[in-house]
């Protein structure tokens, strides 16, 4: 490998507007629809209405930060946006805790491809280092193919995006095709929670897990073709088609499936194929579900790579972590990230498939929602300052946003919410000791 300090690939290295939508549905349409209405299940009505509130508060923030990535293209948005409007500490705070969010969602991926992957070689879905080992094994190889390019990353979700929507866009057409025959009993909310606050904010808490990715464009800022445009139509369009998606077919599998089925089930999707179609098709839907889970692992190894890269360049960070191979990929920061990675998949892996999974959604969910909650806040602070202007309308969105990303972060529960706070902190020591660094030689 060839070390460069550069940051600037050639244009035909860099993301079109396709790619950055399958990067943003990619990393979006992952393992959280194809596990979720396990947990979703027992909550009834109020899953569905959770996933009202998700979606409509996700395209608030997607139109925020659609509006920064028009403002500011260049650089990465987890720094950019804080430090715009706040300072350059708070942008490494938030890149900070935006790093370890994309790495745990890698573990968390992870994970789930090797629960989806239980319902084919069922040994899988007990606890033991065999499947934690095969588990760290799929980040590596993802790891190796953004090593080679983002170009190469970029073609990987394109397929895997494609294969990954069958499943989920079949969801919906089996489910109405089940109700037009009368094919399937019909749907009930029996045994479910009555709806209520407090239910359609756990219910929220986990679908925003589903819907975490919407930005990822804005992440790969210096990797995408002419940034100030793509972006935010990228950035818009994969909010709005997933979340879409989502609610349609999330919906139609814990309507048809009862719910203790749902409870014991490690692959949701293929129970519901399994029910509605025949066993051999769930077998099949368990398969692309567990390549929906690598696809977006693809992604997020990518946004793992770009965030300490750009914090070096901007010597925030040891200068080796800004170093590229010959194929403009930061070799030594993908290497840390899916290493610590493996090491969360590992070290937790006693916990099993069902409580990991669950555990890790809401760490990675609070640790995520810090970017969501200073965004908007500097979406909201540029604009007061005169340097973003906008509409009544955006203003309002922005604010929808801000409210909805703080009762997401508390809806994480305590144990998470320390969790992501501890990490976040744990950044602090570095930031300060790297300025420190930086004013001594200067």
């Amino acid at each position: 490998m060839t070390d460069t300090m550069t940051s600037n690939e050639r244009p035909g290295q860099k993301l079109g507007l396709l790619m950055c939508i399958a990067l943003g549905m990619g990393n979006m349409i992952g393992s959280g629809v194809f596990l979720l209405p396990r947990d979703l299940a027992p909550l009834g009505w109020n899953a569905v209405i959770g996933w009202g509130v998700s979606i409509a508060g996700t395209l608030c923030l997607a139109v925020a930060f659609a509006r920064l990535a028009k403002r500011l293209p260049e650089g990465c948005a987890a720094f950019t946006y804080a430090a715009a409007a706040f300072g350059p500490g708070t942008g490494f705070i938030v890149a900070w805790s935006y790093w370890i969010s994309c790495w745990t969602v890698v573990a968390t991926l992870a994970v789930a491809a090797i629960s989806n992957l239980s319902i084919l070689v069922p040994w899988l879905g007990e606890t033991g280092a065999a499947s934690a080992w095969i588990a760290i094994g799929c980040i590596w190889f993802f790891t190796l193919v953004n090593l080679f390019g983002v170009r190469r990353a970029g073609g990987a979700q394109l397929l895997t995006l494609g294969l990954k929507l069958i499943p989920v866009i079949g969801a919906v057409l089996v489910g109405a095709w089940a109700l037009g025959t009368g094919a399937a009993p019909p749907p009930t909310m029996a045994a479910t929670d009555p709806v209520s606050l407090s239910g359609v904010s756990a219910a929220a808490t986990l679908t925003l897990f589903a819907l975490l990715g919407f930005e990822s464009a804005c992440v790969v800022s210096d990797r995408v073709k002419d940034p100030e445009r793509t972006i935010p139509r990228a950035t818009i369009i994969a909010a709005a088609a997933t979340g879409l998606l989502y609610l349609l077919s999330c919906t139609m599998v814990t309507l048809m499936v009862p719910v203790d089925v749902l409870r014991d089930s490690n692959a949701a999707y293929a129970t519901f194929f399994s029910r509605l179609v025949s066993p051999g098709a769930g077998q099949v839907v368990a398969l692309f579900a567990a390549i929906a889970a690598l696809g977006a692992l693809n992604g997020f190894v990518l946004l793992q790579g770009d965030i300490p890269r750009d914090l070096a360049h901007r010597r925030l960070l040891p200068a080796a972590f800004a170093r590229d191979n010959k194929f403009a990929s930061p070799w030594i920061t993908q290497i840390v990230s899916s290493g610590l990675a493996s090491l969360i998949v590992y070290a937790n892996y006693s916990r099993g498939l069902a409580d990991l999974f669950a555990f890790m959604v809401k760490v990675t969910t609070s640790t995520a929602i810090i970017l969501y909650i200073v965004g908007s806040l500097a979406a909201l602070w540029l604009e007061r300052q005169g340097a973003i202007k906008v509409s009544a309308g955006f203003v309002a969105a922005t604010v929808a946003g801000f409210v909805y990303s703080c009762w997401a972060f508390y809806g994480a529960g305590v144990e998470a919410s320390l969790w992501s706070l501890a990490m976040t902190a744990a950044g602090l020591p570095i930031y300060l000791a790297m300025r420190r660094q930086s004013v001594a030689a200067g």
